[in-house]
C-alpha cells in the first residue's frame, strides 16, 4: 500500500484540484488525517506552496498539525475538528453577536492573505468560528474578487435576529465622569505650557550622524527633539543602511522639534541568479560578481532529487527573485544519493558538452577526461568508463577518452642519395734512376724494368682526405638500408612512468625513415606518474621513441 513521507498510510484520494491531492491517510495508532500533497514542478509551483504555508502560519487553523516543505515533499497534515459547521449556523434564524463578530474577523484574517470563506471548512466551537480545513486558492485573486465570494455568506450570517450582548452598567457608573474632569483639568494646563514651548522653543545642537545605521542614527536625533524623515540614495562603498548624508549638517544649532532629513542608502533591487546544480565553490564566486554574498550552507539528502554530493539542491531567495545588494543567499547542499543505482548511455560519438549532459541527468559526474590522437572529428567521446548500461552508484565517477587531431609529418620519400666514388689507392713511389729501360741492382744483374699503365681517368687518383664525406640524413644508417629494410611495419610503444615522476609536460615521439612524429602529446606528470604507455606504431626502418620533458629529452625506448 501507498506511503507519504514513509509516515502515512494512504487508505484513499479524496479530492484533486491544480497541483494538489488530498488523500485520507492512516497516522500513528490508527488515527485518520488527511494530507493535502503538492506537487512541484516549477518555481512558481514552489512559490505557491510557500504563499501557502506563510497564509498557515498567520490564520494557525484548528486543523492543522504539520506541515512540510523541503525538496521532494511538499505536503499539509489536517486532523478532525469537531463543531457545527458555519453553512448550518447561518441558516439558524437567530445568531449571537459575537459569532457574527467573530466570523466576519476571520473573514477578513482570510481575505489579508488571499482567502475566502469558501476556501476554508468553518466550524464553530460555541461561539468561536476555527478552520478545519484550508484550501490552496488560485493565484491571481483580487480583494475585489475575495469581497464577492464572502458576500453572500457574510450577509445571510448578518440577516434574520441577532442576539445582542448584554451590556450591564456597573454600580457607581457615575464615577467614572471624575477621571473625565480631572483629564479637561490637566489638558488645559498641558494646553497652556505647550504654547509657550511653542512660542519660545528652546534650541539645540543637531548631533552628525552621516555613516551611521539609519535606525540608530534616527534614535539619536528623536531623542534630541528633532523630527526625521528619510531620503534614498545609493553608494555601493557604504553598508545598505547606513546614512550617506543629513540636512541640516551636524553641529548645527537648531529649535527641538524641526526635520532632519537624513539620506539613508537603498541601492537598487538585484536579480538573484540561479546556483542549483553548482557546488559551493561555483556559488560563492557567483553570488559575488552578482553584487550578493554565499550565506547559510545546509546538508541535506539528495537522495530524492538524485542530486550528486556536493551539488546545491535549493536556493533562498529563489532564481529571479529581487533583493537588494550584499544581501546573504543561503543554500541547501547534497551530501550524496544514498543506496540507488543507476546506468549511463553510449556516449561515444557525443560532444563532451553532450556526454556531461547526459552524465549529470544520470546522476553521474565526469571527473576526468584524457586526449587521444584520432583521425576522426575532434572534440568526440572515444571510450567511456563505466562502460555503457553497466549500473552504477548514483554520484559515481564517470571517465572518458575524448578525440584530438592526430599530427603527421610530411611522408613523401627522398630521392636515391649519389653513391661517393670507390677509394684508389696511390701508385707505389719509383725510385728515379733515369731514362733508361731497366734498373741495375746491387749485385750488377739487370732487372727488366717494371712499368704499370696508369687506367684512364685514374692519373689523379682521390686521396682519402679527398674522398668526399656520406650525405647525413639525421636516421642513424637508414639511408644504407635496402628498399626492403624501409618497408612500414608496426611495432608496440611500451613505457612505464615511475610513481616519483618530476613534475613537467611529458611527451613522446618516433623518429624514423620519415623523420619524427608525435605518439603521445603533452601531459601533466600527476596523470602519467605510475601509469604504463603502450599504444601500437607504425614505422619505417630504424626506430627509436623519445620520451621528453618538455623540450628536454628525459628518455629513449627501443621499437618492440
Amino acid at each position: 500500500m501507498r506511503t507519504i513521507d514513509g509516515k502515512y498510510e494512504v487508505v484513499r484520494e479524496l479530492s484533486r484540484s491544480g497541483n494538489v491531492t488530498l488523500y485520507e491517510v492512516n497516522a500513528a495508532a490508527g488515527a485518520l488525517r488527511r494530507v493535502a500533497w503538492f506537487t512541484v514542478g516549477s518555481q512558481a509551483d514552489r512559490q505557491g506552496f510557500h504563499a501557502y504555508r506563510t497564509a498557515l502560519r498567520a490564520i494557525a487553523p484548528a486543523g492543522l498539525t504539520d506541515v512540510v516543505a523541503r525538496p521532494g515533499a511538499y505536503y499539509a497534515v489536517w486532523q478532525p475538528v469537531a463543531g457545527t459547521p458555519l453553512t448550518d449556523v447561518v441558516t439558524q434564524p437567530q445568531k449571537q453577536e459575537e459569532t457574527v463578530e467573530a466570523v466576519q474577523a476571520l473573514a477578513a484574517a482570510l481575505a489579508n492573505h488571499g482567502f475566502a470563506l469558501a476556501d476554508a471548512d468553518v466550524v464553530l466551537d460555541g461561539q468561536v468560528p476555527q478552520v478545519a480545513y484550508l484550501r490552496p486558492a488560485p493565484q491571481g485573486r483580487s480583494l475585489a474578487d475575495i469581497t464577492a465570494l464572502n458576500a453572500p455568506t457574510l450577509a445571510a450570517l448578518a440577516g434574520g435576529r441577532v442576539r445582542r450582548k448584554k451590556r450591564e452598567r456597573a454600580p457607581g457608573a457615575w464615577l467614572s465622569f471624575v477621571p473625565g474632569l480631572l483629564f479637561l483639568g490637566g489638558a488645559g494646563w498641558l494646553g497652556a505650557q505647550a504654547a509657550q514651548v511653542y512660542l519660545n522653543p528652546p534650541v539645540r545642537t543637531v548631533a552628525a550622524v552621516t555613516g551611521k545605521d539609519a535606525r540608530t542614527a534616527a534614535q539619536t536625533l528623536t531623542q534630541a527633539g528633532f523630527r526625521v524623515e528619510y531620503a534614498y540614495g545609493d553608494n555601493a562603498n557604504a553598508a545598505v543602511g547606513a546614512v550617506l548624508r543629513q540636512e541640516p549638517a551636524g553641529d548645527t544649532t537648531l529649535p527641538i522639534g524641526r526635520q532632519i532629513v537624513l539620506t539613508v542608502n537603498k541601492p537598487p533591487l538585484m536579480s538573484v541568479p540561479r546556483v542549483e546544480d553548482q557546488t559551493v565553490d561555483q556559488a560563492r564566486s557567483l553570488l559575488r560578481d552578482s553584487g550578493l554574498r554565499l550565506g547559510k550552507v545546509v546538508r541535506v539528502d539528495g537522495t530524492l532529487s538524485s542530486t550528486p554530493e556536493g551539488r546545491i539542491v535549493a536556493q533562498v531567495p529563489a532564481q529571479g527573485s529581487s533583493t537588494e545588494r550584499g544581501q546573504p543567499v543561503q543554500v541547501m547542499v547534497s551530501t550524496g544519493v544514498q543506496g540507488k543505482e543507476t546506468w549511463i548511455a553510449d556516449l561515444s560519438g557525443m560532444t563532451f558538452e553532450q556526454a556531461r549532459d547526459h552524465a549529470r541527468a544520470a546522476g553521474l559526474v565526469i571527473t576526468t577526461y584524457t586526449r587521444e590522437p584520432s583521425d576522426g572529428p575532434q572534440n568526440l567521446v572515444l571510450r567511456q568508463d563505466p562502460a555503457p548500461f553497466v549500473r552504477v552508484t548514483v554520484g559515481s565517477p564517470v571517465r572518458l577518452v575524448i578525440s584530438s587531431a592526430r599530427y603527421t609529418p610530411p611522408n613523401t620519400p627522398a630521392g636515391s642519395l649519389p653513391l661517393p666514388p670507390a677509394y684508389v689507392p696511390p701508385l707505389p713511389a719509383v725510385p728515379d734512376e733515369g731514362q733508361g729501360t731497366g734498373n741495375t741492382s746491387s749485385s750488377g744483374a739487370a732487372t727488366p724494368a717494371t712499368s704499370e699503365t696508369t687506367p684512364s681517368g685514374a692519373g689523379t687518383s682521390a686521396t682519402p682526405q679527398e674522398i668526399p664525406p656520406l650525405p647525413q640524413t639525421g636516421l642513424g644508417d637508414n639511408s644504407a638500408q635496402t628498399p626492403d629494410a624501409l618497408t612500414a611495419r608496426q611495432v608496440d610503444f611500451r613505457y612505464d612512468f615511475p610513481a616519483d615522476l618530476p613534475e613537467g609536460s611529458y611527451s613522446v615521439v618516433v623518429q624514423d625513415a620519415d623523420g619524427e612524429r608525435q605518439v603521445l602529446p603533452a601531459t601533466e606528470a600527476a596523470r602519467l606518474a605510475g601509469q604504463r604507455a603502450q599504444t601500437p606504431v607504425e614505422v619505417r626502418g630504424n626506430a627509436v621513441f623519445i620520451v621528453r620533458q618538455g623540450t628536454a629529452e628525459y628518455a629513449r625506448v627501443a621499437a618492440q
